[in-house]
């Protein structure tokens, strides 16, 4: 169960992790923590599987990733998972997932793949397909950037 300190601790990691020699120490005193019990609460929301991972959000065009496309893919129901496993793995992808069809639509399997350019994108979109014994998929490059953040849970 996730209390109230737990929800300051998930609030205060949501943010920019501090420049400084002990960024869980400073993120800690914001919320009245001590940095070991702030510590001891990430490790205990992760093993519960509350929080999945602490990460950079990485500005890619800024670092040079120029061709970013949405590739979806029709995908049997029984093959899902194990194409999901398989294309996860793959570097280039920053995010895999299934939705379901809807009329006239049957693409299933979703993967968003990030690369210097778009003949780079259509090779690794090419190999995933090859790999997987898929069709090509259909591709859908971004255009222009509106909003890139993560998800803030528990806002005030």
């Amino acid at each position: 169960m996730i209390d109230e300190t737990d929800r300051q601790v998930i609030r205060a990691l949501q943010g920019d992790i501090p420049l400084v020699p002990c960024p869980y120490a400073a993120l800690a005193e914001t919320i009245g923590l001590s940095e070991a019990e702030f510590l001891d609460r990430m490790r205990r929301l992760k093993e519960t599987g509350c929080l999945r991972r602490v990460g950079a959000v990485l500005q890619h065009r800024r670092a040079g990733f120029r061709a970013n496309a949405l590739c979806a893919w029709e995908v049997p129901a029984e093959r899902v998972d194990d194409v999901g496993a398989a294309v996860s793995k793959e570097p280039a992808v920053s995010h895999c997932y299934d939705r379901e069809t809807a009329p006239g639509w049957p693409f299933n399997f979703y993967a968003m793949l990030h690369a210097a350019s778009h003949d780079e994108c259509e090779s690794i979109a090419a190999r995933l397909a090859s790999e997987n014994h898929l069709a090509a998929p259909r591709m859908f490059y971004s255009v222009k950037e509106w909003k890139k953040a993560s998800m803030k849970y528990y806002t005030r």
